[in-house]
């Protein structure tokens, strides 16, 4: 049975977020109405994209102001919809000085917020939510621990803490808590999206996205002695934003998904956008000595136990089920980075 029904709102939380954006647009421009939360209404720079993105697609958008840490905040712009997309939650690792109330206090009680209202909220039949592939695993070392070497929805990440690989323990708290909430019910049922490391063009000029301030280093001569021998598990926004509207599309969809297309060196994804662009970028030139990065790499917030965790050690998932029951069909990890760039370079941020 099909979820998608044009006649009733979809709300989308995070609205003017890097991979929320692509869901509004995908969804306004097939025609639907969606309802879309933002911090505040009165940023017109940081929300011009979605206007934007309302004026040229055949359905509408709406926009609300809400709290995550305010109990009752989405209740109003959630009144009808059938379907919740909950993509709302910080995103960063560095600069981190409180982590319980930067990313773990938002993204656990935004969660539970949300979800308090879905529960008051008569007309919601589906829930969607973002999570990430962080609540599978924390470090690259945790590859050791799995069956067959490969990292799969039947596994919870264990090793992060408040302390170490916060952001992780953010992402696998707030997905916990979603699911003992939808378990306690029946009338809504819940659909996890765990996308890798989201890269690709954005539709706004916003530079505060983790995503796109790497590729921005990538290219701007941050990198140009050498990056981390570190590994990306990457997905293209444009997919990620595809499966969170599938998940709503298809009514068998249930369960979690990872999402990553390919996982890649640092330094292989310098190395696709060197065949690319040859000269036009400052690029990294190589791979930095591990006792470099274990010498300088604390200056810039990679702690030491996050780089012998880390440092080296590649790691795989099976996207599989992703492309069972949500139809996925991975781009090119080279077509994601270079549309990235041609963005980046066509908006004046490089």
């Amino acid at each position: 049975m099909a979820y998608l029904n044009k006649e009733k709102p979809i709300l989308v939380t995070g609205a003017s977020g890097y991979i929320a954006s692509w869901i509004i647009k995908l969804l306004v421009d097939d025609g639907y109405i969606v309802h879309g939360t933002v911090r505040s209404l009165s940023n017109k720079d940081k929300n011009a994209h979605l206007y934007e993105i309302d004026s040229n697609g055949s359905g509408a958008l709406k926009l609300f102001e809400t709290d995550l840490l305010k109990d009752g905040s989405f209740k109003e712009a959630m009144q009808e919809c059938e379907l919740v997309i909950h993509t709302a939650s910080p995103f960063f690792f560095q600069g981190i000085k409180n982590a319980q109330e930067q990313l773990i206090k938002p993204a656990l009680v935004g969660t539970r917020n949300v979800l308090n209202s879905v529960n008051e909220t008569p007309s919601v039949r589906r829930v969607v939510l973002t999570s990430s592939v962080v609540a599978i695993f924390g470090d690259a070392f945790d590859i050791n621990s799995t069956e067959n070497g490969v990292f799969d929805e039947k596994i919870w990440n264990t090793t992060s803490t408040e302390s170490h690989q916060p952001y992780s323990l953010s992402k696998t708290l707030a997905e916990k808590e979603a699911w003992k909430i939808a378990n306690t019910q029946e009338r809504w049922d819940l659909v996890v999206i765990n996308p890798g490391f989201v890269m690709g063009p954005s539709l706004s000029k916003r530079v505060d996205s983790t995503s796109i301030d790497f590729m921005r280093s990538m290219v701007n001569g941050k990198f140009t002695m050498g990056v981390p021998d570190l590994y990306f598990s990457v997905v293209d926004v444009r997919d990620v934003a595809r499966a969170h509207i599938n998940a709503c599309i298809l009514g068998k969809a249930s369960g979690r998904h990872i999402l990553v297309a390919q996982s890649i060196r640092a330094i292989g994804m310098a190395e696709i956008l060197k065949n690319k662009f040859y000269k036009k970028y400052k690029f990294p030139r190589g791979v930095l000595p591990n006792f470099m990065v274990y010498l300088f790499g604390p200056l810039q917030g990679f702690s030491w136990k996050f780089l012998k965790l880390n440092l080296g050690i590649p790691f795989e998932f099976d996207n599989s089920y992703s492309q069972i029951d949500l139809g996925i069909e991975y781009r090119p990890i080279s077509e994601t980075f270079i549309d990235h760039v041609d963005q980046l370079d066509r908006d004046g941020l490089i």
